[in-house]
C-alpha cells in the first residue's frame, strides 16, 4: 500500500511542478480593454467621468463648469455637433480670443497607453501645444481600442478615401517631475474625459 502512495504522491508532485513551470511561460491574462484604458488614462493624470446616457453627459459637463467656475467664459470648439453644450451654458465660442478650455470629440481612446487620439476633424491644423491648457473630451465607449494601430485602422475604416490629416495622440495630463526626455517640449494638459456608454 505504501508503494502505491509513494508512486502517486511523487507523480502528483512532479505533475504539480510541471504545471507551475508551464504557467510561468503562459501569457498573462489580458485585462479588458476598457479597464486598461481607464487605469492608464488616470495614471497619466486624466480626469475620467463615466456617463450612462446623454442626460448624465450633460450633467457631468455642467459639473466640470461648476468645479472650475467656467460659466460665461470663452471656450473653443471646432465641431458644430458640440455647439449645444456651449450655447446652453452661455459660453462664448464665436471667435474666442482667450478660450479657457477646448471642447472636443476624438477619433479614439488607446488602452495601451491611456492616450486620446485626435485628427484634423477635431483640432484642424493645430498642434496639441497650441490648444488651451484645459480640454474636455466627449467620447463613446465603442471608441476604446487596445493599441494605436487599432485606432489608426478604425480611422481608415471610418473615413475610407478621405483620411484626415494631423493625426496625433495626447497622453501628458500632468506635470512630469522626472526628467523624461520623451516628454520634453510637451505641455501637459488638464484633460477631462466624458465617456458615454454606447455598447
Amino acid at each position: 500500500m505504501n508503494i502505491f502512495k509513494k508512486i502517486f504522491s511523487s507523480f502528483s508532485s512532479s505533475h504539480q511542478n510541471k504545471n507551475d513551470e508551464e504557467s510561468k511561460y503562459l501569457p498573462e491574462k489580458e485585462i479588458p480593454v476598457d479597464e486598461q484604458f481607464t487605469h492608464n488614462f488616470k495614471k497619466n493624470g486624466g480626469k475620467f467621468l463615466y456617463c450612462e446616457n446623454e442626460e448624465e453627459l450633460e450633467e457631468n459637463f455642467i459639473s466640470i463648469l461648476q468645479e472650475n467656475d467656467w460659466f460665461e467664459m470663452e471656450a473653443l470648439t471646432f465641431e458644430k455637433e458640440l455647439y449645444p453644450f456651449l450655447i446652453e451654458n452661455k459660453l462664448n465660442y464665436k471667435n474666442p480670443t482667450n478660450p479657457v478650455f477646448l471642447l472636443t470629440s476624438c477619433e479614439g481612446l488607446i488602452a495601451q497607453d491611456g492616450s486620446v487620439l485626435l485628427s484634423s476633424k477635431q483640432i484642424f491644423h493645430h498642434k496639441p501645444n497650441d490648444l488651451p491648457k484645459n480640454i474636455i473630451v466627449v467620447a463613446k465607449t465603442s471608441q476604446i481600442t487596445r493599441t494605436k494601430s487599432d485606432g489608426l485602422s478604425a480611422i481608415k475604416n471610418r473615413y475610407k478615401n478621405e483620411i484626415p490629416t494631423n493625426i496625433t495622440t495626447m497622453q501628458c495630463f500632468k506635470e512630469n517631475k522626472n526628467d523624461d526626455f520623451l516628454q520634453y517640449g510637451i505641455q501637459p494638459k488638464n484633460v477631462y474625459l466624458l465617456l458615454l456608454e454606447n455598447y
